[in-house]
């Protein structure tokens, strides 16, 4: 899994420049500790998966709950402050950035965080709440708050989330700078019609 890791790294981050970097990824140590976290948690062992990512979250800055569920290729980047949720599902080829919380909501048992598709970008410090599904290939914008499911190929930015396409244009999983802005776009629809009725006074 830690070379699996090592590749996904190179693919994704440019800033990759060598091995001897890429071993002092934080993700990559979370994601290492998390899976064997995971693996004793399977076994209902108590206590120690817990201990683990307790150690993780210590050295690494991020918080995984052992019971997450995650999928290949995952790639945390610049990951201080992220937060995974104990009955989080994520797909495989996901990556997040920092301060992201897959979180829930409520006190209810059993599944209660998000499921979050393959091919899925969650952009910094954007927060998912609640049993939700976010589709694959979607992008989540940095600082979205989602508490509604997303369809597959979609993106969604802003607070509340707003579902949003760019010119059917399908975005690279880095543009962040590229998502569009449906707040501006609204503003710029009422500029416009000012105008016009500014047109017709006599």
């Amino acid at each position: 899994m830690i070379f699996d890791g090592i590749k996904t790294i190179f693919e994704k981050d440019p800033a990759a420049a060598n091995i001897f970097e890429v071993l002092l990824y934080q993700g990559l140590w979370a994601m290492s500790f998390h899976r064997l976290a995971h693996f004793l948690y399977q076994l209902r062992l108590p206590v120690i998966p817990r201990l683990i990512s307790q150690i993780s979250r210590l050295l690494t800055l991020i918080e995984i709950h052992p019971g997450a569920r995650i999928g290949k290729r995952f790639f945390i980047d610049h990951g201080n402050g992220v937060v995974i949720g104990e009955t989080v599902i994520i797909g495989d080829d996901v990556m997040i950035y920092q301060g992201v919380t897959l979180g829930g909501t409520g006190k209810t048992r059993g599944k209660r965080h998000p499921t979050i598709g393959n091919n899925v970008v969650i952009g910094a410090g954007a927060i998912v709440l609640g049993d939700i599904i976010v589709g694959d290939n979607s992008r989540i914008g940095a600082g979205a708050v989602v508490t509604k499911s997303v369809p597959p190929d979609t993106t969604v930015v802003g607070n509340p989330a707003w579902t949003t396409k760019r010119d059917g244009r399908k975005l690279g999983p880095l543009e962040h700078g590229a998502l569009p802005d449906p707040i501006h776009a609204v503003l710029d629809e009422m500029n416009e019609r000012l105008k016009k009725l500014e047109g017709r006074r006599p």
